[in-house]
């Protein structure tokens, strides 16, 4: 049986660490093997010396004819959103794509796809950093913007840089099964499967506007005291301003509602605690002020797309420690 070909495409200021994903997970895959289930080659838009964006200097082999007789390519990083994508790029993808060839993106490598009008009536997703860009800039897509990766059809887009791992791993896993597949996450000391619906876990909001003087005040009291009963009118009290005043005043700040800012705080406050402690969900539910284990799984699934014990098996700190 012929090894199935990747070509993963090199630029200047290509991610050095997304380069070198392919050729780690699928390098692993074929260390047990008679002979390599995978042949993971470089190439770029002229062959020679190419700048990651580490500023190492490496040399690439392949042109992009490498891409007309791949199975599988692979698209990191753009390093520009805004930078144009080269034409023959565009083309050699268009081609691929033809004839179905399996084209993954990793993080920005999404908006090369979106260039070359892969993406069109698709689900996609990128990076959340970029979310906003990328709904304006291809408004045809069926833009997911909190999973980790998503397939439609014979095109895969993931998320973060971490994201490039699940996307391999969820390829070796339908191509040879998942003993395979956690094989491969054992040796590289990665969870064996996030499925890419799991949302991306996205930082704390920043506040729409500088959060600054009494409301600055009110938004921390309110994180001291996320056990309490909080509403509208406490907070209100707390600003000591009318309840219409500080409406405005606290969607000015945030961006949202009380309610959606309080359940966001309290799921990400429940995600410090199941890291970082071996609190029983129930205490945590209490602690965070959601006060049943129903009511924080229901917000942690709305949120995160996971529940709390899925994301205490793949984050807590104690327990990997303790593996390690």
């Amino acid at each position: 049986m012929a090894a199935i070909g990747v070509a993963v495409l090199a630029f200047d200021g290509v991610s050095l660490f997304q380069l070198s994903v392919p050729a780690v997970a699928f390098g692993v895959v074929n260390k047990p093997a008679d002979f390599p289930l995978y042949d993971v080659r470089v190439c770029a838009r002229t062959p020679g010396r190419i700048t990651s964006d580490q500023g190492i200097v490496f040399e690439v082999p392949d042109g992009l004819e490498v891409m007309a007789t791949s199975d599988i390519i692979i698209v990191p990083a753009w390093n520009d959103a805004e930078t144009d994508v080269p034409a023959d790029i565009i083309a050699a993808l268009q081609t691929a794509n033809q004839r179905g060839a399996l084209i993954i993106s990793f993080c920005l490598g999404a908006f090369v796809l979106g260039a070359a009008g892969l993406l069109d009536g698709r689900e996609a997703t990128t990076h959340w950093v970029a979310r906003e860009a990328f709904a304006q800039r291809f408004p045809s897509v069926k833009f997911c913007p909190d999973v980790l990766y998503v397939a439609d059809g014979n095109i895969i887009t993931s998320a973060g840089t971490v994201a490039a791992f699940d996307c391999c791993l969820e390829m070796i896993r339908l191509q040879h099964g998942s003993d395979m597949a956690n094989q491969m996450a054992r040796q590289l000391v990665t969870p064996p499967h996030r499925p890419g619906g799991q949302a991306q876990y996205i930082e704390r909001p920043v506040p729409q506007t500088p959060c600054v003087g009494r409301m600055a005040e009110v938004l921390t009291w309110a994180r001291e005291n996320l056990s309490e009963p909080i509403n509208v009118d406490t907070l209100a009290s707390v600003a000591k301003m009318s309840r219409r005043t500080f409406t405005r005043r606290f969607r000015d700040t945030t961006g949202t509602t009380v309610t959606k800012w309080l359940n966001g705080e309290r799921v990400f406050r429940a995600q410090q605690l199941l890291e970082t402690t071996e609190l029983p969900v129930e205490c945590i539910a209490t602690e965070v002020g959601f006060g049943t284990p129903l009511s924080l799984r229901l917000q942690f699934s709305a949120y995160l797309r996971t529940s709390p014990s899925e994301y205490r098996r793949t984050f807590c700190r104690l327990r990997h420690s303790e593996v390690d």
